[in-house]
């Protein structure tokens, strides 16, 4: 299959670059599954599409401000440091908030760090996209000031612009506290600005609870506590998993058959109380509807190792959907509109098919739908 077969041309007018003027105001296209049928509404519709007994599964991961902007040290220069992923410490996993070892500390503040009862937290090693990478070669050394100063010494390349970064803070507080406050959200680089005050509560879904994406379940954003709570008025179950956003959402497919294309893995948590609804429902044979690719992945992954069931508790997935694959947990699906030739939207027509989704695409585009993570939505049933 070509990758080049998922590609289409969008209007850069139609690209959103913020959010609706209010969280559920979205324009939604409903995609009829089987007769590829289009109709056009609002998500503050949803209730009235779904039916009672569905149940709806939606993913509660937390967006961390990951973007660090600081200076080169000495010579000033400016740097950007996007947080990808938390490397284990000797003994660790990259799981988790966990602390990286004393021996990745910098020789300046090994002794001050040992002394502290939560030593650790104050140092680790992280892989990040750096820029300008070229200039920023292992030994490098950088400055993120703010109300906590983070410094970061560059020690090693990797493929595609990242870099394996040890990061520490000045005053021995704890990492994750300093990101989160002196962090940029990591808004995607077709949102033409820079980040926002408001972007800290509008690129975060209302059922965001465990800290660890670098990006947002975008479908996620459109949900209110009030289309919620009418949601189950209507009979709708809710249920919540974690699937935490990395690399592997996002990154761009460098090949040109969509099989060779591999995901990166990413972090998942189902808890007992999901796992139960979710088996409930497929035992009474009612419909499971997915909010985003990220739910949509976790629960097909869960179920191809579990026999075509949901178990409860955590791990890895680097499951990548694309047509051709089976659906054994989902029977539907809302979603954002994708970037093309993206993994995003070879899952989307893996689900729906590749020529309805292209027509429904295309019926979005004429009709003047927002596009890409602060746009409109799409409901697949």
């Amino acid at each position: 299959m070509d990758v080049r077969d998922f590609d289409f041309d969008l209007p850069p007018e139609l690209i959103a670059q913020e959010p609706p003027a209010s969280r559920g105001g979205a324009r939604l296209l409903h995609l009829d599954r089987d007769s590829g049928s289009i109709a056009h509404s609002h998500v503050s519709a949803l209730p009235s599409l779904l039916r009672a007994g569905d149940l709806v599964v939606v993913n509660n991961t937390r967006v961390f401000p990951a973007r660090l902007l600081g200076r080169r040290d000495p010579s000033g220069g400016a740097v950007e440091c996007l947080l990808v992923r938390r490397l284990p410490g000797q003994g660790q996993t990259e799981v988790g908030p966990t602390p990286a070892a004393i021996d990745d500390c910098p020789g300046e503040i090994e002794g001050r760090v040992r002394d502290r009862s939560d030593r650790g937290l104050a140092c680790e090693r992280w892989e990040a996209l750096v820029h300008p990478g070229q200039k920023l070669k292992p030994g490098a050394r950088v400055i993120f000031d703010g109300i906590h100063t983070i410094r970061g010494e560059i020690l090693e390349r990797r493929g595609f612009g990242r870099r394996v970064v040890r990061l520490w803070t000045e005053d021995g507080s704890p990492l994750d506290a300093a990101v989160d406050a002196i962090g940029h959200m990591p808004l995607p680089p077709y949102i033409k600005r820079a980040d926002q005050a408001d972007d800290r509560d509008r690129y975060q879904t209302v059922f965001a609870q465990a800290r660890g994406s670098i990006a947002a379940p975008t479908a996620g954003l459109h949900f209110t506590p009030q289309l919620t709570s009418a949601l189950r008025g209507r009979g709708v179950e809710i249920a919540e998993i974690t699937l935490h956003v990395g690399y592997g959402t996002f990154q761009p497919i460098r090949v040109d058959r969509v099989e060779d294309h591999r995901l990166e893995a990413e972090h998942y948590e189902i808890a007992a109380s999901a796992a139960a609804a979710i088996n409930r429902a497929r035992t009474d044979r009612r419909r499971v509807i997915a909010v985003g690719t990220t739910t949509t992945r976790t629960l097909e992954a869960v179920a191809r190792a579990h026999g075509g069931a949901i178990a409860a508790g955590s791990g890895e997935t680097d499951l990548f959907l694309y047509p051709g694959a089976a659906f054994q947990i989902v029977n539907g699906l809302l979603t954002n509109f994708h970037l093309p030739q993206s993994s995003l939207l070879m899952l989307v027509s893996a689900f729906a098919g590749r020529e309805r989704v292209r027509s429904a695409y295309d019926a979005a585009i004429a009709a003047g739908y927002r596009f890409y993570s602060y746009g409109d939505a799409m409901l697949i049933l």
